[in-house]
């Protein structure tokens, strides 16, 4: 369903922003009884080629800055952004938490305004009490529409997963039905924890199975 997906959306793609993780932490914290908390924190990176080639030799009297700035302003109004900087060169700078009961389907990041329409993660309530968890934008298969979840490659054919360089954590106290880290699941106490590793050679995205109490 998500390859199908993201190849309905693939003329979109061209004419709306694209970001990829840079250097990150994120964590995703789903409990049985359907409280849950997000963040993400470190570089997003717009790898836009010709915006990112424009800015660092601009035309006299061009602002090519512009859009990425209004990008940044877009996030801070939205709820769950303690903090957006533009960086130059394409790269922001991100502090983004959020928590609250899984009673819909939640996806990071979504905004109209920056016409950001590809997400990093996506949580998907599913029927039986599950919960199902992928994350295409922390893989670095980036070409393409792929079965693995990967994001497509950039407008021009600039390769986003070269940026990747983060982890990514899922806890919860809920019964862990499937995951696909290499790592396995780590029981602490109650709970359970399992970690991915972003980096330019990863291939598979992140992907768990969850069954909540209620």
């Amino acid at each position: 369903m998500l390859q199908l997906g993201l190849a309905a959306l693939a003329p979109l793609l061209l004419a709306s922003c694209l970001l990829a993780p840079g250097k990150f932490a994120s964590t995703l914290t789903i409990n049985a009884d359907r409280s849950f908390a997000f963040t993400y924190k470190g570089e997003v990176i717009d790898a836009e080629p010709d915006n990112t080639a424009a800015e660092a030799s601009p035309k006299p009297g061009e602002d090519v800055e512009a859009k990425r700035r209004a990008i940044a302003e877009a996030l801070r109004k939205e709820v769950g952004y303690r903090s957006v900087a533009y960086l130059g060169k394409g790269k922001f700078a991100i502090d983004y938490a959020i928590s609250g009961t899984l009673d819909h389907n939640f996806s990071y990041p979504l905004n109209s305004d920056a016409e950001i329409i590809l997400p990093f993660i996506m949580v998907e309530l599913r029927q039986g009490n599950l919960v199902r968890v992928r994350a295409p934008g922390y893989s670095a298969n980036q070409t393409g529409v792929k079965p693995s979840g990967g994001m497509p490659e950039m407008p021009g054919g600039e390769d986003a997963g070269k940026y990747l360089d983060g982890t990514f954590t899922l806890d919860t106290d809920a019964e862990v039905v499937s995951q696909n880290s290499e790592e396995g699941v780590k029981p602490t106490g109650a709970r359970r924890t399992i970690v991915w590793r972003a980096t330019p050679l990863t291939k598979d995205a992140p992907a768990a199975v969850l069954r909540l109490s209620r």
